[in-house]
Protein backbone atom coordinates (compact mmCIF):
# COMPACT_ATOMS: atom_id res chain seq x y z
CA UNK A 1 0.00 0.00 0.00
CA UNK A 2 1.14 3.60 -0.93
CA UNK A 3 1.58 6.01 1.80
CA UNK A 4 -0.05 9.29 1.21
CA UNK A 5 2.18 11.10 2.88
CA UNK A 6 4.91 11.20 0.73
CA UNK A 7 3.93 10.45 -2.96
CA UNK A 8 6.63 10.77 -5.90
CA UNK A 9 6.51 10.20 -9.44
CA UNK A 10 7.39 5.83 -9.99
CA UNK A 11 9.31 6.63 -13.50
CA UNK A 12 11.61 9.74 -13.60
CA UNK A 13 10.03 12.20 -16.40
CA UNK A 14 9.73 15.42 -17.62
CA UNK A 15 7.02 17.02 -19.16
CA UNK A 16 8.86 20.06 -20.42
CA UNK A 17 6.03 22.55 -22.09
CA UNK A 18 4.40 22.18 -18.77
CA UNK A 19 7.90 22.80 -16.65
CA UNK A 20 8.68 25.53 -19.44
CA UNK A 21 5.01 27.28 -19.40
CA UNK A 22 5.40 27.33 -15.35
CA UNK A 23 9.33 28.45 -15.24
CA UNK A 24 7.66 31.65 -17.57
CA UNK A 25 4.62 32.26 -15.20
CA UNK A 26 6.67 32.03 -11.51
CA UNK A 27 6.51 35.15 -9.49
CA UNK A 28 9.95 37.49 -9.39
CA UNK A 29 12.35 36.81 -6.83
CA UNK A 30 11.17 40.64 -4.89
CA UNK A 31 7.56 39.27 -5.13
CA UNK A 32 8.88 35.97 -3.75
CA UNK A 33 10.67 37.61 -0.81
CA UNK A 34 7.93 39.89 0.11
CA UNK A 35 5.42 37.18 -0.37
CA UNK A 36 7.52 35.27 2.22
CA UNK A 37 8.17 38.08 4.74
CA UNK A 38 4.59 39.07 4.71
CA UNK A 39 3.53 34.66 5.59
CA UNK A 40 6.44 35.64 8.04
CA UNK A 41 4.87 38.77 9.85
CA UNK A 42 1.11 36.88 9.84
CA UNK A 43 3.21 33.53 11.49
CA UNK A 44 2.91 35.20 15.05
CA UNK A 45 -0.18 34.53 16.84
CA UNK A 46 -0.69 37.54 18.69
CA UNK A 47 -0.09 39.68 15.52
CA UNK A 48 -3.14 36.92 14.53
CA UNK A 49 -5.35 38.40 17.14
CA UNK A 50 -4.47 42.15 16.61
CA UNK A 51 -5.53 41.81 12.53
CA UNK A 52 -8.38 39.46 13.75
CA UNK A 53 -9.74 42.37 16.70
CA UNK A 54 -9.29 45.06 13.90
CA UNK A 55 -11.24 43.07 11.12
CA UNK A 56 -14.16 43.63 13.27
CA UNK A 57 -13.59 47.02 14.10
CA UNK A 58 -10.95 50.35 14.08
CA UNK A 59 -8.99 50.66 17.53
CA UNK A 60 -6.67 52.51 19.38
CA UNK A 61 -3.93 50.74 20.99
CA UNK A 62 -5.57 51.16 24.82
CA UNK A 63 -8.59 49.65 23.25
CA UNK A 64 -6.51 46.96 21.82
CA UNK A 65 -4.28 46.23 24.92
CA UNK A 66 -7.72 45.67 26.56
CA UNK A 67 -8.96 43.58 24.29
CA UNK A 68 -6.42 41.33 24.33
CA UNK A 69 -5.57 42.05 28.08
CA UNK A 70 -1.98 42.87 26.79
CA UNK A 71 0.10 45.74 27.52
CA UNK A 72 0.03 48.92 25.76
CA UNK A 73 3.90 48.16 24.86
CA UNK A 74 3.50 44.99 24.01
CA UNK A 75 0.70 46.11 21.24
CA UNK A 76 2.58 49.18 19.96
CA UNK A 77 5.56 46.39 19.35
CA UNK A 78 3.32 44.23 17.52
CA UNK A 79 1.70 47.02 15.75
CA UNK A 80 5.06 48.41 14.28
CA UNK A 81 5.60 45.48 12.68
CA UNK A 82 2.48 45.00 11.21
CA UNK A 83 2.43 48.72 9.67
CA UNK A 84 6.27 47.83 8.27
CA UNK A 85 4.39 45.15 6.57
CA UNK A 86 2.11 47.68 5.17
CA UNK A 87 -0.78 45.04 6.95
CA UNK A 88 -2.33 48.00 9.24
CA UNK A 89 -2.63 51.42 9.01
CA UNK A 90 -3.47 54.53 11.08
CA UNK A 91 -4.94 57.92 11.88
CA UNK A 92 -4.84 60.37 14.35
CA UNK A 93 -8.08 61.82 15.92
CA UNK A 94 -6.93 64.42 18.52
CA UNK A 95 -4.75 62.97 21.17
CA UNK A 96 -5.96 59.44 20.15
CA UNK A 97 -4.47 57.08 17.22
CA UNK A 98 -7.04 54.50 15.88
CA UNK A 99 -5.67 51.50 14.00
CA UNK A 100 -7.00 49.51 10.92
CA UNK A 101 -6.21 46.90 8.39
CA UNK A 102 -4.19 48.37 5.71
CA UNK A 103 -7.10 47.70 2.76
CA UNK A 104 -9.43 45.17 1.21
CA UNK A 105 -6.07 43.45 -0.11
CA UNK A 106 -5.72 42.38 4.19
CA UNK A 107 -8.76 41.91 4.68
CA UNK A 108 -9.44 39.94 1.93
CA UNK A 109 -6.02 37.79 2.96
CA UNK A 110 -7.92 37.33 6.83
CA UNK A 111 -10.68 36.43 5.75
CA UNK A 112 -9.39 33.82 3.26
CA UNK A 113 -6.90 32.38 5.25
CA UNK A 114 -9.62 31.84 8.25
CA UNK A 115 -12.10 30.64 6.06
CA UNK A 116 -9.31 27.84 4.98
CA UNK A 117 -8.36 27.06 8.62
CA UNK A 118 -12.09 26.37 9.57
CA UNK A 119 -12.90 24.35 6.17
CA UNK A 120 -10.38 21.86 6.88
Amino acid sequence: MEKDSFAVCSELCVHSSTVEHVKGEMLAENEITRLAETFKVLGDPTRIKILSALSEEELCVCDLSAVLDMSVSAISHQLRVLKGARLVKYRREGKNIFYSLDDEHVISLFRLALEHVRHN
